[in-house]
C-alpha cells in the first residue's frame, strides 16, 4: 500500500492518507527548448538540468497555495504533454495492519502523555507564546499532543491549508493522464510500520523543534501564507523558504522527522540522479525543499556541474529575502 506523501504534507502531520511505454518525440533539442520556455510562465518555479545529453525537469512543488494567489496552469501543462516521462509522489511499504493500529492507537496520537501538559515541556517563553494564540483563535490545546497541536496551529491560526488551488503536482498529473504520459512515483525505504511507530511513540521532547516552528507560524497568520504564495508564483524560491509556514512544515513531521525526512530526501535525490541517465525529458514534480534547501538536489546538481537553468533558489551575498 503507498502513503501520497504530497497530501501528508498538506495535512501536516494530522492524518494520514492512503494512495493507490515512454512516448517519443522527433527532434527532441527543439521540444526541450519549448518545455523550458513555456513552463518557465506557469507560476511554478522550474529549472532545467542537463548532463550528459540528458535533461531533467525539475517543479519545484508547495502545498497550501491559495485561492487568493492564483496562477496559471497552462504552459506547465502543455510542457508535461511534451516530456516523455513525470516523476511525482512518493511510495512507502505500508499494510492495512498498520492503518489499523493507527486507528486503534487513536488517543495516543491525539494527546499528550497521561497527566501532562504542553507547559511541562515547553520553556514558560513559548508556552506564554502558545497560550497568545491560544487566545486569539479561541482554542485549547493544552493537553493535545504536539503533532496534532503543530497542525492545528497552522490551520487554525495562520489558515494554511484552506481555500487553496490546484498545487503544480495536481496539474502535472491530470495533464499527463490526458496526454498517456506515464507517471511514476518514487520508493523509499521507510517502512509503514516504523513510521506509525514514529508517530505513536516518539516523545513530546522530539517535537519541541517542530512546536516552535509552528507558533511561530500562527503568530505570523493568514498574511504568512498568502506572501509564500504570492512569492511561489513568482519563482521567487528564497522568499518562501524563509517564510515561516515553509520554516513549519520543513521542521515537522514529516519532512523534519530525524529517521523519515532523510529517507524521503535521500529518495527523491537517487530518482533524479537516475533521470539524469535516462534519454528525453524527464519532469520531477519534487517538494520545493528538497529542491532548493542549502544542500539540497539543486546545491548538489549545481557541485557535480551539472547546467541549471532557472530561478535563484538560494540567497546571494547581499540578498535578504523576505517572508
Amino acid at each position: 500500500m503507498s502513503f501520497k506523501m504530497r497530501r501528508l504534507a498538506i495535512t501536516v502531520f494530522v492524518a494520514l492518507t492512503v494512495s493507490a511505454g515512454p512516448g517519443s518525440a522527433q527532434e527532441p533539442e527543439a521540444v526541450v527548448d519549448d518545455i523550458v520556455v513555456t513552463a518557465r510562465r506557469s507560476g511554478a518555479p522550474i529549472w532545467e538540468v542537463t548532463r550528459d545529453g540528458a535533461t531533467v525537469l525539475l517543479v519545484g512543488e508547495i502545498t497550501g497555495v491559495p485561492e487568493a494567489t492564483p496562477w496559471s496552469s497552462a504552459a506547465l501543462e502543455a510542457a508535461t504533454a511534451r516530456s516523455q516521462r513525470v516523476i511525482a509522489d512518493t511510495r512507502i511499504r505500508a499494510s492495512f495492519s498498520d492503518v489499523f493500529r493507527l486507528i486503534w492507537r487513536m488517543r495516543t496520537l491525539m494527546r499528550l502523555p497521561d497527566g501532562t501538559t504542553s507547559a511541562d515541556y515547553l520553556q514558560p517563553e513559548w508556552q506564554a507564546r502558545l497560550d497568545a494564540v491560544e487566545a486569539r483563535i479561541d482554542e485549547d490545546y493544552t493537553e493535545r499532543s504536539f503533532l496534532m497541536t503543530a497542525g492545528a496551529l497552522l490551520r487554525d491560526g495562520a489558515g494554511y491549508g484552506r481555500d487553496t488551488t490546484d498545487d503544480a503536482g495536481e496539474v502535472v498529473r491530470r495533464s499527463a493522464r490526458g496526454a498517456r504520459v506515464p507517471v511514476r512515483a518514487i520508493e523509499t525505504d521507510a517502512r509503514g510500520d516504523r513510521m506509525i511507530e514514529d508517530l505513536l511513540n516518539a516523545p513530546p521532547q522530539t517535537r519541541l523543534v517542530c512546536m516552535h516552528a509552528a507558533i511561530q507560524a500562527a503568530e505570523a497568520g493568514p498574511e504568512a501564507v498568502l506572501a509564500r504564495g504570492r512569492a511561489w508564483t513568482r519563482f521567487q524560491v528564497a522568499e518562501v523558504m524563509a517564510s515561516p509556514i515553509q520554516q513549519a512544515l520543513e521542521q515537522c513531521w514529516p519532512w523534519g522527522d530525524p529517521e523519515l525526512g532523510p529517507q524521503l530526501k535521500t529518495a527523491w535525490t537517487a530518482a533524479i540522479e537516475t533521470a539524469l541517465t535516462e534519454t528525453g525529458v524527464t519532469m520531477a514534480v519534487a517538494p520545493l525543499g528538497v529542491l532548493a534547501e542549502p544542500g539540497g538536489v539543486l546545491d548538489r546538481l549545481e557541485a557535480q556541474g551539472a547546467t541549471i537553468e532557472g530561478p535563484e533558489w538560494k540567497l546571494r551575498d547581499g540578498d535578504a529575502a523576505g517572508a
